[in-house]
């Protein structure tokens, strides 16, 4: 009997829908934005494809480049901070109780059912003068501040007259608390993924062996959790690199990611060549990240 995987025709037609969309969606625009990278404006709307690589070469102003440096750290300590959190939570699913794990993969998952939008905008809800933080600090001063009256001694020599909210927004703390708060999900699940399929038997071994729990974590755990570990990493850097939202939102004025940047040559500059070739810079560097992470796993292969 012909095995379906030797049809050629059932493998275009199962292949040809997702070509065609990759192409008329992907490709083609992606390709556009290419060739206005290599063009100069010739008017309000108009773009002539001159081949100049002036747009590239503006990349390197000293000021863009402190940004593409600043936007790779922030991103990084996002990434970091994210893995911190998601792998301790997915290891929590991954040992609960079955009845438990799909209860907490939809809390995990539950963030994607509101609009990214309305869930910064409840980041500053959160982080502001006003907010949920600085209130909960100023309820906890305030009890502070009645039990040392109450033991007799005068609050305000040692606390201050009055709670000073907290400058929890509106800088590139605020700016990193919000890019962990809307990709950790995008951490946890792969994570999740790979810890699910871990061989119970090589931790029960290591602690029969005499090794502690800790040890057992770094060990056994996340070397086996790492092609998981791994692809979280990626799927919060990626993303991290081009936010613009969540910067132009919960950071101030010196917040500002290469993302803003890209956002307002594509709109109030008008300046589509620029945006297209800093939009491709910043191509360049998730594809050399994801070159480098291919070599080392070949490498580690």
């Amino acid at each position: 009997m012909e095995s379906w995987r030797d049809s050629k025709a059932a493998f275009w037609v199962f292949l040809a829908p997702g070509v065609l969309w990759l192409t008329a969606f992907f490709l083609v625009p992606l390709g556009l934005i290419w060739l206005f990278s290599f063009g100069e404006r010739s008017g309000p709307v108009d773009i002539l494809i001159t081949w100049t690589f002036d747009n590239y070469t503006a990349v390197l102003d000293p000021l863009y480049l402190g940004l593409f440096l600043k936007t790779l750290w922030v991103a990084l300590i996002a990434t970091i901070v994210s893995l911190i959190i998601g792998l301790p939570v997915a290891l929590a699913i991954s040992f609960a109780p079955e009845r438990a794990k799909n209860l907490l993969l939809l809390a995990v998952i539950l963030p994607f059912w509101t609009n990214m939008l309305i869930r910064t905008y409840a980041m500053i809800a959160v982080l502001r003068s006003r907010g949920f933080v600085n209130m909960g600090l100023e309820e906890i001063w305030n009890g502070i501040a009645w039990v040392i009256a109450g033991v007799g001694f005068d609050p305000t020599g040692l606390m201050g007259e009055r709670f000073t909210p907290l400058p929890l927004l509106y800088n590139n703390t605020a700016v990193i608390v919000g890019i962990v708060y809307i990709y950790l999900p995008f951490m946890v699940l792969p994570l999740y993924a790979s810890l699910e399929r871990l061989d119970r038997s090589f931790l029960e071994a290591s602690l029969d062996l005499g090794a502690g729990q800790i040890r057992t974590f770094f060990s056994i755990i996340v070397p086996l959790a790492m092609p998981g570990i791994v692809s979280g990493i990626i799927l919060v850097f990626i993303p991290a690199l081009g936010t613009f939202l969540i910067s132009d939102l919960l950071g101030g004025p010196d917040s500002q990611l290469i993302g803003n940047v890209i956002e307002r040559q594509f709109k109030a500059a008008n300046n589509w060549p620029q945006g297209a070739a800093m939009s491709f810079v910043l191509m360049y560097m998730t594809f050399i990240a994801l070159a480098l992470r291919s070599l080392l796993s070949r490498r580690d292969a």
